[in-house]
């Protein structure tokens, strides 16, 4: 039998996930309803509350149905559809991808065919995301003690702290940006114009947020610097290459 990433039993699988996915969300919205209704809050005030926040979700939305994309090209529709809807992240399912193909010396550049390939990139996704379920709330209420500590002796330091935080983070991702030089130089080029163009597109945003006091903007700004630096990829990679 010939394996397949979109054959109809990993499309089951996936549809059996998301339902049972909207099934809980809609349990604890009705349980959360109800118990604002039981504490004294209006309808309509709770109705507001579940327009907006409805709306909201739109944005990151968006960032789901782009990553969905982006890992359909080598992994098929159904897993990336199953690790972005309920735990995933690009940032961090193509990153686990990359590396397992790399190790195994195999091309994103198409769908993968070979089934143990398929598995190895899935087993790698699912292990390698596992510690961030099983330390969270384990070590998560410690952390947060922390953090307030810093903040509650100098709110500045508190400050710089969750920015080198963030900026570690960012750092460990853009190793994988310039390594892409020394085995690609033409996709390294491209990859490093993208970092460029999409950090220019946040930075625009933010200075919308802050300097015209756009705050709906927080909401749209990382949508819109994925969509605008995926639209300039489109133009930019064939002129270079």
């Amino acid at each position: 039998m010939e394996f397949s990433s979109n054959s109809r039993f990993m499309y089951l699988l996936a549809i059996l996930v998301i339902i049972f996915i909207l099934a809980m969300s809609f349990f604890f919205l009705v349980r959360s309803y109800r118990r604002g209704l039981e504490i004294g809050m209006q309808k309509k005030v709770l109705m507001n509350s579940i327009i907006s926040t409805a709306i909201f979700t739109l944005a990151p939305a968006i960032s789901i149905l782009l990553g969905i994309i982006t890992l359909s090209k080598f992994l098929g529709i159904p897993l990336p559809w199953i690790r972005m809807s309920v735990i995933g992240a690009l940032t961090y399912e193509l990153p686990a991808a990359s590396a397992t193909a790399s190790a195994l010396n195999i091309s994103l550049s198409k769908t993968i065919t070979d089934p143990k390939v398929f598995s190895a990139i899935a087993w790698v996704m699912t292990i390698g995301i596992l510690p961030s379920i099983v330390l969270t709330p384990i070590l998560m209420k410690r952390i947060q003690g922390g953090i307030i500590k810093i903040k509650s002796k100098d709110s500045k330091w508190g400050d710089i702290f969750m920015d080198a935080m963030f900026l570690g983070m960012i750092s460990a991702f853009l190793g994988m940006v310039f390594g892409k030089v020394q085995t690609d130089r033409v996709s390294g080029l491209i990859s490093i114009l993208i970092l460029i163009i999409s950090a220019l597109l946040m930075g625009i945003c933010g200075l919308l947020i802050k300097k015209r006091n756009m705050k709906w903007l927080e909401t749209y700004a990382l949508s819109i610097s994925m969509i605008g630096s995926m639209a300039l990829a489109c133009i930019i990679t064939p002129l270079i290459k």
